[in-house]
């Protein structure tokens, strides 16, 4: 913060400086000086140092005992008189020797001070000190006054140069901001009900202005609420529904300075059930199902599908799969004679879905006919090479949240599920887990990262022959609000 000395007359008030025998005392070696307490408007000068100072006339009059500007015995005023810096309880101010010192030579420098509303200069220094720069320490916030300084000689005090701006004792500015906590910096997930609580610590002085906005709105007062305190706002939302999700913005504000702070929210709940479901063929021990994804998946994506079975005669319900992605399976082993009913969860954060899709008519387990076996009789050999009856899918991962790859394949005897990835067997690798149950083959990768995307290859091996199918899985960041 810097100002210049100008060339108008004074602010406070139209006296001239006071001459050596009246205003000025002896010179003191310090450059700094507290300042005088102000006693406002009617306060009368001290008599050793106003004596020849008469009260201020209506009409601006210069004492017959002051030199005039233009004489040679009084120094000019001073040069380039400047703030240097002002703290809280504190101002600095500097100045330039002028351009004539006065016949009679230069004694020192007066500096004064005028308080804002007041009508008189008074002199901060109780002598002319010989310093081209000063500090007046002891001020308070709040404080607002003009500062003058004139050169001194023997004969008398020279022209002031006073400062062009008034000096205004203010807090110190610090520059606002905002510190997210680490927990708040990825998305915000909370289910349908639970409560928002969300506190946002931030920095600046004197206290900023804190707002919020909900994409880019203003907040519903009726669902959020905000208090803000000296170093922190909070936002609470006492039962959070699906219509707050979205991204709420902090902006703090002080003084032409702001910080902006964005959290993105997400209010999930369970998903509905799949929309349909049907059986769609039954042979042997096996039933095959096919079903369509749910309308409502709960504001968040499916962690898959739980089947599960159930015998008519006891009505209890056994879990097949968990978590499976595709929408179509068979189940198989089912017991000869019984008639089976099947039902399908929808699986999210949140859990499953309330209800479940269940199958209108049963699947009927059929006793095989008993027949005499004729003469020469060739028992058919069911032994066939493998085959895969559902592919791979390629499939896109975000880094950090397990996936799992499916397929599904036919053989006799058993085959040998071999996983390999870009060609390369990835048997016993511990971040791969393997299963094969009734002919579904899963290959779950624990927490992949970019590396692990490639091309992924399941190869199915018995006597009889092998089989292989591909698939691209790609590991990459989800993209941000």
């Amino acid at each position: 913060m810097t100002g210049k000395a100008s060339s108008e007359a004074p602010a406070c008030g139209p006296e001239e400086m006071a001459s050596e025998s009246t205003r000025v005392p002896t010179t003191e070696p310090s450059g700094e000086a507290a300042v005088p307490e102000s006693t406002g408007e009617d306060q009368a000068p001290e008599p050793q140092e106003l004596a020849s100072q008469a009260p201020a006339p209506a009409a601006p009059a210069a004492p017959a005992a002051t030199p005039a500007p233009a004489s040679e015995d009084v120094p000019s005023a001073p040069l380039q008189l400047t703030l240097e810096d002002v703290s809280t309880s504190s101002v600095t101010v500097s100045w330039e020797p002028p351009e004539r010192l006065g016949r009679l030579g230069l004694q020192g420098y007066v500096l004064e001070l005028c308080r804002d509303g007041a009508s008189e200069w008074v002199p901060v220094t109780a002598r002319p000190m010989m310093v081209t720069q000063q500090t007046v320490r002891g001020l308070a916030l709040g404080d607002k006054f003009s500062l003058r300084v004139a050169a001194v000689s023997s004969a008398g005090g020279g022209p002031p140069a006073v400062l062009a701006q008034p000096v205004h004792i203010r807090e110190h500015v610090e520059a606002p901001k905002i510190r997210v906590p680490r927990h708040l910096r990825q998305t915000y997930i909370r289910q349908v009900g639970q409560a928002v609580n969300l506190q946002i610590p931030f920095q600046g002085k004197p206290k900023p202005q804190a707002s919020w906005t909900h994409n880019s709105h203003a907040l519903d007062s009726q669902r959020v609420s905000v208090r803000t305190g000296d170093q922190d706002s909070i936002l609470f939302i006492r039962s959070a529904q699906r219509s707050d999700s979205g991204r709420y913005e902090l902006t703090v504000q002080l003084e032409g300075l702001e910080a902006k702070a964005a959290i993105d929210i997400l209010v999930i709940e369970k998903p509905g059930p799949p929309s349909s479901i049907r059986l769609l063929d039954v042979w042997g021990c096996n039933a095959a199902l096919e079903w369509t994804p749910p309308q409502d998946t709960g504001n968040t994506e499916l962690l898959g599908y739980t089947v599960q079975k159930a015998d008519k005669k006891t009505g209890q319900w056994f879990t097949v799969l968990e978590r499976y992605h595709p929408t179509t399976c068979t189940i198989s082993d089912l017991i000869i004679g019984n008639s089976y009913s099947f039902r399908v969860f929808s699986e999210n954060l949140c859990g499953l879905s309330d209800s479940a899709a269940v199958t209108k008519e049963f699947a009927h387990i059929k006793k095989a006919d008993i027949a005499a076996k004729p003469k020469g009789f060739i028992e058919r050999d069911f032994s066939e090479a493998p085959s895969f009856t559902q592919p791979l899918a390629d499939h896109t991962s975000t880094p950090g949240y397990s996936t799992q790859l499916f397929c599904s394949v036919r053989a006799s005897p058993k085959p040998k599920i071999i996983w390999m990835k870009n060609k390369m067997d990835i048997e016993g690798n511990p971040k791969y887990r393997a299963l094969s149950e009734q002919g579904v083959c899963t290959l779950e990768i624990r927490k992949p990262s970019p590396f692990d995307s490639g091309v992924y290859t399941c190869k199915a091996v018995n006597v009889l022959g092998e089989a292989s199918v591909d698939c691209r899985l790609e590991v990459k960041a989800s993209a941000t609000h």
